[in-house]
């Protein structure tokens, strides 16, 4: 996938809509399953992204010369990305459409009132941030290796958002020592540098932030 978010303009673009679909979902009462067609359709545009990207590779490592068949078959394949894409507009716009006049930006509330689906949005833009910063360094895969540290960023973004939404100092506490635990098994494997998943910390921490400021303000 990172090769993908490397090479691919067209990845990247994918990626970035779909961190700015989610940044727009929080401000918004969208429902559980309109959440799930959401997470469905981005991740069906993604996975037409690198299917397209596989055929377009694994022909040119096949074929060093002009094949209309191969022409046909690249064709095929981005012809797929764009069906995807045309349905992921259509099903966003089925979606936000009519909740334009409803627009509203108490979406913490919402969160401290046990919706764990927000949740799950706050957390997927903070992965999509983070396999973006790995392809822009251009080390490791989104699951292992490279700056910053994936498992540092999402723990300590876990407990970022703990923080926010209870008031037991104990709870916040745990939550904290156990994004340390992660970090810290991270560096004992020797899977990331201690520089790593410090940044990896950082940006668990200042992103969860940031979005929980702007949007729940």
């Amino acid at each position: 996938m990172l090769y993908a978010v490397r090479t691919q303009m067209n990845m990247k673009i994918h990626l970035v809509m779909a961190f700015f679909i989610m940044c727009i979902s929080l401000f918004y009462d969208i429902t559980k399953i309109e959440l799930i067609i959401l997470s469905l359709t981005i991740t069906l545009v993604v996975f037409a992204e690198l299917i397209n990207t596989a055929i377009e590779v694994a022909i040119d490592a096949t074929t060093n010369y002009y094949h209309p068949l191969a022409k046909i078959a690249k064709n095929i394949s981005a012809g797929a990305v764009l069906l995807t894409a045309l349905n992921a507009g259509f099903i966003g716009y089925l979606i936000f459409w009519d909740k334009i006049s409803n627009f509203s930006f108490t979406v913490i509330n919402k969160i401290k009132q046990s919706n764990p689906y927000m949740v799950f949005i706050i957390l997927f833009m903070v992965v999509i941030f983070t396999v973006i910063a790995k392809a822009i360094y251009g080390e490791g895969t989104p699951l292992r290796g490279g700056m910053p540290s994936g498992h540092s960023t999402i723990s300590f973004s876990i407990a970022t958002i703990m923080a926010f939404i209870t008031n037991e100092p104990i709870i916040v506490g745990l939550s904290f020592i156990m994004a340390v635990i992660v970090a810290q098994s991270r560096v004992d494997t020797g899977v990331h540098s201690l520089n790593e998943v410090i940044v990896g910390a950082f940006i668990g921490i200042g992103l969860t932030v940031v979005i929980l400021k702007i949007f729940y303000n």
